[in-house]
């Protein structure tokens, strides 16, 4: 049994749990800590500022989660569109076990999908993961999406605000970008989140597949072909001729996704303080421009130039 100010009590009777619980509740209070984006405290674990349960989530797949050879891990920093990718991800696997019309999407919310081969979603940086999931040894694959910083706060400021209770003040959107650019945003700093996943894909290309949700937007069929291709099912001629890409761009849209019953949803369950609407906004690209100062838009740029310097990669 485990318990400390920052957990609830967690009773298991698995000695190797315990152990990790108990490391993980003496770790916590000694690390570097800031203000959250709602009411919550990030800490600075491993270089990465998180709150206390994602840290003893990280904690938990070091310790104890056995990979399977067919699991695909759908990564993001918070705000790329991970509700989309994961949309997107099941549909290709499971494409020939469903009718487009009769699809689990049009039911359930993405994040309550339950498919097999695993599919797991998670926002945990690449660096963070036990070397038996990330070296050459792992069949496990990474499917990873990132965007724009500047939409990525935008987006994030909002959702943050859904999520901090009524009688507390709204995070005003100078606050929020003073955080953001110091990296102290859920497990950022955002910048280094994406270097760790750019520098696995070029490091190891058929373990670690990185999308932009620019491109993605821009050339839906070719990156949905890619997805494909990266996980060892592309498209036969034969769903080629029967337009299955596009009836796939067309059911993982933002506008089919948050036109769905399921997902207008505003109920609220005591698991998860969001509600299914609450994960979908506008899925545009360049909404920066309606709440970004001059002066923003720079420093934002900068920092972006800086970090991303010579990698082979940007988001122009």
């Amino acid at each position: 049994m485990e318990t400390s100010k920052f957990f609830p009590i967690v009773e298991t009777q698995d000695e190797g749990y315990q152990k990790t619980f108990k490391n993980c509740a003496e770790l916590v209070p000694t690390l570097p800590r800031s203000k959250g984006w709602w009411l919550d405290e990030l800490f600075q674990y491993q270089g990465f500022w998180m709150s206390s349960f994602p840290i003893r989530g990280s904690m938990l797949i070091n310790d104890h989660f056995k990979p399977r050879p067919t699991d695909i891990i759908v990564a993001t920093s918070p705000k790329c569109g991970t509700t989309w990718l994961r949309a997107l991800v099941f549909s290709i696997i499971n494409r020939a076990a469903f009718d487009f019309n009769d699809h689990p999407l049009r039911k359930l919310n993405p994040q309550e999908l339950l498919p097999s081969p695993r599919l797991l979603s998670t926002h945990i940086p690449y660096s963070l993961f036990p070397k038996r999931m990330t070296d050459d040894t792992s069949a496990c694959r990474f499917v990873y999406i990132c965007r724009d910083p500047k939409d990525v706060l935008v987006s994030k400021w909002h959702f943050s605000n859904k999520l901090r209770p009524k009688e507390v003040p709204p995070l005003s959107l100078e606050e929020a970008f003073d955080l953001f650019c110091k990296g102290v945003s859920h497990y950022g700093p955002f910048w280094d989140h994406v270097l760790g996943y750019w520098k696995a894909s070029v490091e190891s290309p058929k373990k670690v597949l990185f999308l932009t949700y620019e491109d993605v937007k821009k050339e839906p069929l070719g990156c949905v072909r890619k997805v494909a291709e990266f996980l060892g099912v592309p498209f036969s001629q034969e769903e080629e001729n029967r337009k299955t890409v596009e009836e796939i761009v067309k059911l993982c849209s933002f506008e089919s996704l948050s036109n769905l019953d399921v997902n207008q949803s505003v109920a609220k369950r005591s698991e998860r303080p969001v509600s299914n609407s609450d994960f979908f906004r506008k899925g545009e690209v360049g909404d920066w421009v309606n709440h970004l100062s001059p002066e923003m838009v720079e420093k934002m740029n900068q920092i972006t130039e800086q970090k991303l310097q010579g990698i082979g990669f940007n988001f122009h």
